[in-house]
């Protein structure tokens, strides 16, 4: 069952086509994952789902109604929620405090929004840093407290832009179990990520974009298979040289 469904999306800055003519459904339950070389329009995406882009054309489908239009705090109440690739917490108050004003969003008293955030923040692996500054936070943490403000408003759908960049490895694999549990409870996510060990290991989907069009959708094994998806990342001489077939 579609929880989100996209129709022909249309985005143009001048006359470069960010995204050109997208569709896709993201199906109640799933990992899904966008991928695509560096401008490709992912991100973009993105901030057209949230509201923080108007579409040029198409159309956004939240759990039947549509969103086209709504402001970011209008479709976070709605049940979708994004982080961004570059980490945005408030620095100079508490991780506690970062994560009650997205708990806020949800309850409407202060207890309950404070009992939210306390469990959001020990479920992410946070609890030890709960009154530090979050300008304290190393890259990984902030990580993690960028994800905790998105989960503390409750949402359906979480939106996950480049959450594994400038991991390590073993953070990496912490990240994968973290966001697999995410999923187990009930959050449906859609993911923009280069980090392929991510990819492969999470998604049970991959739309593949470039200059802002699709141009492969599959398993993860289907689509790192495809000779388009290898050409855009790595060239048409590799992907002759190599013969690869869709």
């Amino acid at each position: 069952m579609s929880i989100l469904v996209a129709r022909n999306l249309e985005k143009h800055f001048g006359g470069l086509a960010a995204v050109s003519d997208l569709s896709f459904e993201l199906n109640q339950g799933e990992i899904l994952s966008l991928i695509g070389p560096n401008g490709a329009g992912k991100t973009t995406v993105f901030n057209c789902l949230c509201g923080a882009l108007p579409l040029d054309a198409g159309e956004v489908i939240l759990q039947g109604r549509s969103i086209r239009g709504l402001e970011p705090f209008e479709v976070c109440r709605r049940g979708m929620v994004r982080t961004f690739q570059v980490v945005r917490p408030f620095l100079n108050v508490s991780v506690l405090d970062n994560v009650l004003i997205g708990a806020m969003s949800r309850h409407g008293r202060f207890a309950a929004a404070n009992k939210e955030a306390v469990r959001v923040i020990e479920f992410l692996g946070l609890g030890k840093y709960t009154k530090a500054h979050a300008h304290s936070l190393p890259l990984p943490l902030r990580k993690r407290l960028e994800m905790a403000r998105a989960l503390a408003t409750g949402p359906g759908i979480l939106l996950l832009d480049e959450v594994m960049a400038g991991l390590n490895p073993t953070e990496v694999d912490e990240l994968i179990g973290l966001i697999r549990e995410i999923n187990h409870r009930g959050t449906t996510i859609l993911m923009i990520e280069h980090v392929m060990r991510g990819v492969m290991a999470l998604s049970e989907r991959v739309i593949v974009l470039n200059y802002g069009a699709k141009i492969a959708e599959g398993t993860p094994q289907e689509v790192v298979a495809h000779d388009g998806v290898i050409e855009a990342y790595l060239g048409k001489e590799f992907a002759h040289a190599h013969g690869n077939r869709s």
